[in-house]
């Protein structure tokens, strides 16, 4: 009995320890597979949103809406920003929660501490007044609150089309400014430009300044 009773008890001993083995090594099997830590946070996203539609204030008034597919925030990279990557939609609003303008584009950034808008791909701006501005790059700059792209650009409005290698303007797009321009005219509108004042930014000096040195000389000719 003494026997059987030894033989019972080392068996219980040697598969306790073969289970305990084969624990150990299904352990050590399922570490080996753990991916490595991510050690660059930088990279990593603090918020992820699909589907965005909401408003945004600034100034303690409500400025804008935004319709994005995809709205990534990310405060680890420096500068910290917002990433849209799957385009945006914007609409901006006056006092009043009238409608100023729309913007779309195919990516944009948001710069919280420089307060700074980059949109790129096909930007696309109207106005409520029929203003209509496309190009491949565009900043807003909230703290200026002024538009400006450093890219070749199309302005089209009710009165004239101009293109140019450089935009700036003011956040409704009614006072701006094209260089290196060229683009079509209704005829008298440069007659009418010359009544203008000099402060307004809308004057497409690039073409009105040619006229005038033209004209000065046919006037001496007729006084003789």
């Amino acid at each position: 009995m003494e026997d059987r009773v030894v033989d019972s008890s080392f068996s219980r001993i040697w598969l306790c320890l073969l289970v305990a083995c084969m624990m150990f090594a299904s352990c050590e099997e399922q570490t080996e597979h753990t991916a490595p830590a991510i050690h660059d946070r930088d990279s990593v996203a603090v918020m992820v949103t699909n589907g965005v539609n909401t408003l945004i204030s600034d100034s303690g008034l409500i400025k804008y809406r935004l319709v994005a597919e995809r709205w990534e925030v990310n405060q680890t990279k420096n500068p910290p920003r917002w990433y849209f990557d799957k385009g945006l939609f914007m609409t901006q609003f006056d006092e009043k929660f009238h409608v100023q303008l729309y913007i779309q584009c195919d990516t944009a950034y948001h710069y919280d501490t420089r307060r700074l808008w980059e949109l790129r791909g096909r930007v696309h701006v109207l106005t409520k007044d029929g203003l209509d501005f496309k190009s491949e790059e565009l900043f807003y700059d909230m703290n200026k609150r002024e538009f400006y792209s450093y890219k070749y650009s199309t302005l089209i409005t009710p009165e004239r089309t101009l293109q140019g290698t450089y935009f700036r303007s003011d956040e409704t797009v009614t006072n701006y400014y094209v260089s290196n321009s060229k683009g079509s005219f209704e005829k008298g509108d440069i007659m009418n430009e010359e009544k203008e004042t000099e402060t307004t930014e809308k004057k497409d000096t690039t073409n009105t300044a040619p006229i005038r040195q033209q004209a000065q000389p046919q006037r001496k000719l007729m006084s003789r």
